[in-house]
């Protein structure tokens, strides 16, 4: 019986005391990490972020993947505690052959992680703000509108690609020159899809102030007849034999108004 303690007291003595303090590390580590992620789930959902998010791109596709964008989140937080955590634990074992190579990386992984959250989160707003667009864009009837939910989504997101994309070490200076790039783009865009949006605003205001027509009025106009139902910035809208025709107030004011007294 006093064999088999001898043995097994060698090896523990033979094992240095920064190996045994490498594995508390190791299991505190991964301890924490477990816990870091629970309570940032319930965090994130008492926040009411899965209510926020729904119906987003970004959310359906996890949901595809029997996941949630919290989910990933909490998810990528404890893999960074982790991360750290065998990091530490290779410093505190003292792997000096490993010593330069380690220190890169703990240098880059925080960057890394504040890269990749940028991303899911940039991601996320985008789509959020693609349907908050698309929902107050809805009454509105003209076809060049329909370009204007895309382009706030991806302005977002590639916003995001470039802060990600700072925070890995990619040069300011072509950071700077894309987004110029990119914002004289989506301003080029924005002027030739909404000409004609901003020309029926422009016509709208005159026919609000001045008011030819008002509601109830049988009217002519862009080669349409009927009764005037609302006219609004953008449209006016006219009712005829069940049929209601919507007419961009720029359509009104190049080809003119016809007031129909019978």
């Amino acid at each position: 019986m006093s064999a088999v303690p001898t043995p097994l007291s060698e090896f523990v003595a033979a094992v240095p005391d920064r190996i045994w303090l490498a594995l508390f590390v190791l299991l505190f580590g991964l301890f924490a990490a477990y816990l870091v992620g629970v309570i940032n789930r319930r965090l994130l959902t008492r926040a009411g972020v899965p209510e926020v998010i729904e119906g987003t791109a970004f959310e359906r596709t996890a949901r595809e993947f029997d996941t949630s964008t919290v989910r990933i989140l909490a998810q990528l937080s404890s893999y960074f505690i982790v991360a750290v955590t065998i990091i530490v634990a290779l410093t505190v074992a003292d792997v000096n052959y490993l010593q330069r190579f380690w220190s890169d990386v703990a240098a880059f992984l925080p960057r890394l992680f504040v890269a990749v959250i940028v991303l899911i989160v940039g991601i996320v707003v985008g789509d959020k703000a693609e349907l908050l667009v698309a929902e107050r864009l809805r009454g509105i009837k003209l076809p060049e509108l329909g370009v204007l939910p895309p382009l706030v989504k991806y302005s977002v997101v590639y916003v995001a690609v470039l802060i990600a994309l700072g925070q890995v070490g990619v040069q300011t200076i072509a950071l700077v020159v894309l987004l110029a790039a990119f914002a004289l783009a989506v301003v080029l865009f924005a002027a030739l899809a909404t000409k004609d949006l901003v020309a029926s605003a422009a016509a709208g205001v005159f026919l609000l102030l001045r008011q030819p027509y008002g509601i109830g009025d049988e009217v002519r106009v862009a080669g349409e007849r009927g009764i005037v139902q609302e006219v609004d910035l953008f449209v006016t809208r006219i009712e005829a034999d069940g049929e209601e025709h919507v007419v961009p107030n720029h359509s009104v004011f190049r080809d003119g108004i016809v007031l129909i007294r019978e």
